[in-house]
This record gives structure tokens, C-alpha cells and sequence, in this order.
């Protein structure tokens, strides 16, 4: 019997109407359509803490993140883009998956993400480019179709609703290509101990390093 993959969404803002949520959600739709069971982890509802690397507590939402993006098999992220980057909320989130350095395999290894932003202005790319960097450095594999949202007042009315049916149909088809990769990636072992072993001798820092930088 095939593995039931798993797609956790992990994206929003702390404002009370975000478009990058509503997108993330969406995108998590076609997930669900392409047989993937979902879950959404939402930025504002999280309220996690600021990233401390020294700290030994850690709240319940930190931790719940951290167990549901690690035992995930995919991912989808979704940010807006403040002022040519992730926002700092997120990037808050992000800093927290330190805490997977001491599983094993470590950090997002053989997690397929999917990566989306949504912008106000006419640009969108740069917080997708951030995103792909972390998800490099913490060794898991970005799907080729990124969905950098431009101009987002139009495709989203106030209350989050989509006006853009050719968007909508881009942001299912991420979540689509996501569970497929997840699928592929599921039923054999992509990295091997030797390619491992090569990482954690690069990127990113161990727990121990983080916590005395």
C-alpha cells in the first residue's frame, strides 16, 4: 500500500486579511485534490516567540510547528514580500526549524516545498528567491513551478476571496506538483549517507553551533 504523504502549509502574515494565507490555502487545495492529507499552519494563529538559539524553552506552538513540518513529506511556504524580502514574521518561523538539526535525517532533508509570495507592487520574485535559499540551506528540494503573486490587491478582494481564476488554477497546480514530487520522493531514498554526510559538513549549523552564535 502507497505511503500517505503528507503537505503541510506554513505561510500567512500578522495582518487579519493576508493575501499570502489565502493563497497558501489554495495552494493546499490542490494538495488535497492530488491525495495528499493537509494541514495548515497559519503565521498569525502560531504567535510564536522570537528565535532565541540559546533557549531551553520552548513554547507549545514552536514545537508543534517543528513536529508537524518534520514529520511532513511536503511542503508548501507562502510569504508576502516587505520591501524586497520575506517578512519578518516568517522569517521568525523559519529561524525556529533550527530545532530539527538533531533529527535524523536533519533540517527539511528529501522534503519537496513549494514556494508562493504576494506583493503589493509589481514585483514578487525576491521573496521567493529568499525562500528557496533557506530551503537550500536546511537541504530540501524546491519545486521547479514557483507562484510569485504580483499586485495582489487584484487577485484578492478584502476579505481574501480570489478574482483571478488564471492564478487560482497556477496555485492548485503547485500543490498538485508538490504531493506528486512528495509521492516520488516518498518511495525511495534520494540522499544518500555519503551526500549526508557532506552537508553536515557545510550547512547549516548545529544546534550546539547555533545556540553560541
Amino acid at each position: 500500500m502507497a505511503k500517505e504523504i503528507r503537505v503541510i502549509g506554513l505561510g500567512g502574515s500578522l495582518a487579519q486579511q493576508s493575501s499570502s494565507l489565502a493563497a497558501l490555502k489554495i495552494a493546499l487545495e490542490g494538495a488535497a485534490e492530488a491525495g495528499a492529507q493537509t494541514l495548515l499552519l497559519d503565521i498569525r494563529e502560531l504567535n510564536l516567540p522570537m528565535y532565541t538559539p540559546d533557549t531551553t524553552n520552548v513554547s507549545d506552538s514552536v514545537r508543534q510547528m517543528c513536529d508537524e513540518v518534520g514529520n511532513a513529506d511536503g511542503l508548501l511556504w507562502s510569504s508576502p514580500l516587505y520591501h524586497g524580502t520575506i517578512s519578518g514574521s516568517f522569517k521568525n518561523a523559519l529561524d525556529w526549524l533550527q530545532l530539527l538539526s538533531n533529527r535524523e535525517p536533519a533540517y527539511l532533508t528529501d522534503k519537496v516545498v513549494g514556494l508562493i509570495s504576494t506583493a503589493g507592487g509589481t514585483q514578487g520574485l525576491q521573496a521567493v528567491n529568499t525562500m528557496e535559499f533557506v530551503v537550500r540551506s536546511l537541504r530540501g528540494w524546491a519545486v521547479p513551478l514557483v507562484i510569485p503573486i504580483p499586485q495582489a490587491w487584484r487577485v484578492f478582494d478584502k476579505e481574501g476571496h480570489m478574482n483571478d481564476e488564471k492564478v487560482a488554477e497556477q496555485l492548485h497546480a503547485l500543490g498538485h506538483e508538490v504531493t506528486r514530487a512528495a509521492r516520488q520522493f516518498a518511495s525511495k531514498v534520494i540522499t544518500t549517507s555519503e551526500a549526508q554526510k557532506a552537508e553536515a559538513q557545510v550547512q547549516p549549523l548545529s544546534q550546539t553551533e547555533a545556540s553560541s552564535s
